[in-house]
């Protein structure tokens, strides 16, 4: 990396304006989303005693990505990505707003559980692509490493650290609380994300007739031309199976395996949010330790393993939620790198595509992995998911290999004329 493009890395985004409205409503729309993703597994398990149940919820909040992820980064290409945003957001506040009903009433099932994360997912597909890609116009190319580390780190603080501990308590009081105060929180971030006024991108004009297939098409190229982009996608596939294996069934280890209750769960979700708090702030130094944001991913999946391994091995609170802190502090370091990486090297006019191409062929593990998990889970034991997240995330190393000599080149992103 050249001393120009550490200096660049080193630049900390402005607060004021619109980076720090955007960070806000970032921070409080996860803090409803920490509620609610708490919450569902809890509710599920109330609901039924069967781990491939509890697990298909998970699934169900995946499946959208692989059918819609590519359409939505092309839309957000194409429309006012501000707009995009609250509208979503809007949207998404109505339906838990009728959700949270539901559950006071007593008519949320199994069913119900299994629309509602696909249908938010669904809306998530644009509005993900669509931040992506909004970013940049909100802070300067510089300053994205620490942007990006920012909001991150703002979101888990908000969704894992604030919110996890406050499920068991609202969830004792009234089972719809959670929900409802997530279709709030979608309502303030509506509100925020609409008061931004970003400078708009520089578009080249579409040709005529040009159809979205094409619009995909082209992000799709611009990902596979790219060594590094490529490699990082296809390393995230094999991961997120491992990942999908795991986020399915943790609720089943911690409260099955272990023993240990709503509360034990609460407090690995807090252990996991403090440990992704440590390394948002990290990050950035850590990466420069191992020498640039592409060399820091191996070392650092390698680790994530070994915490798998052990929490899946030790039949003890403590340890699982020590080993998943760590988890959670390299898992932050790899988002933060992987975002960062893609913004830097990814033409402007083309970011949501990119952002959705990596997204959707990343998560598309994610459902087979929670359906895995659920069946190991219920075929062998109530740990075995844990112990094939890791084996998987081994499977993944060696993806990363032919880029580890690949330098941090930080070149910026330049429009496709």
């Amino acid at each position: 990396m050249s001393v120009g493009t550490v200096r660049q890395e080193e630049r900390a985004p402005a607060w004021r304006g619109g980076f720090g409205r955007l960070w806000t409503a970032a921070a409080v729309s996860r803090f409803g989303d920490g509620l609610r993703g708490a919450a569902l597994p809890l509710l599920a398990v109330g609901l039924t005693d069967s781990p491939l149940l509890v697990s298909l919820v998970t699934a169900a909040g995946f499946v959208p990505w692989i059918l819609f992820g590519l359409l939505g980064g092309a839309v957000a290409d194409r429309v006012d990505q501000r707009r995009a945003m609250w509208a979503v957001d809007a949207v998404r506040g109505a339906l838990m707003a009728a959700f949270a009903l539901a559950v006071w009433l007593d008519r949320a099932g199994i069913v119900l559980l299994l629309a509602l994360a696909f249908a938010l997912t669904s809306l998530q597909t644009l509005f993900d692509n669509a931040a992506t890609a909004l970013l940049p116009a909100v802070v300067p190319t510089g300053a994205l490493g620490r942007a990006n580390a920012r909001l991150m780190t703002g979101q888990t603080v908000a969704g894992t650290f604030l919110a996890a501990p406050l499920v068991p308590p609202l969830f004792g009081l009234a089972a719809a609380l959670p929900f409802g105060v997530d279709a709030l929180t979608y309502a303030a971030a509506a509100v925020l994300v609409a008061s931004l006024r970003p400078a708009a991108p520089e578009r080249p004009a579409r040709a005529p007739g040009r159809t979205l297939r094409q619009d995909i098409a082209e992000g799709l190229r611009v990902l596979w031309r790219d060594r590094v982009l490529r490699a990082l996608c296809t390393a995230n596939t094999v991961v997120n199976i491992g990942i999908g294996a795991l986020v399915a069934t943790l609720v089943l280890h911690v409260t099955g395996w272990l023993h240990a209750g709503h509360t034990g769960y609460a407090l690995v979700l807090v252990a996991y949010g403090v440990g992704s708090v440590a390394g948002g702030a990290a990050a950035g130094r850590l990466s420069a330790l191992l020498g640039g944001r592409v060399k820091s991913l191996a070392p650092g999946l390698a680790l994530q393993a070994g915490c798998l391994v052990l929490a899946g091995t030790v039949r003890s609170l403590p340890v699982t939620a020590v080993a998943l802190a760590v988890f959670g502090a390299l898992s932050m370091v790899w988002n933060v790198n992987e975002t960062t990486l893609m913004q830097q090297r990814t033409p402007e006019n083309l970011l949501g595509r990119v952002s959705a191409a990596m997204r959707t062929l990343g998560v598309a593990g994610a459902p087979l992995g929670a359906l895995l998990g659920g069946v190991a889970a219920e075929v062998l034991a109530l740990n075995a998911p844990l112990l094939l997240a890791a084996a998987l995330l081994g499977c993944a190393l060696p993806v990363l290999r032919p880029i580890v000599t690949t330098p941090d080149t930080g070149r910026e992103r330049t429009a496709c004329k």
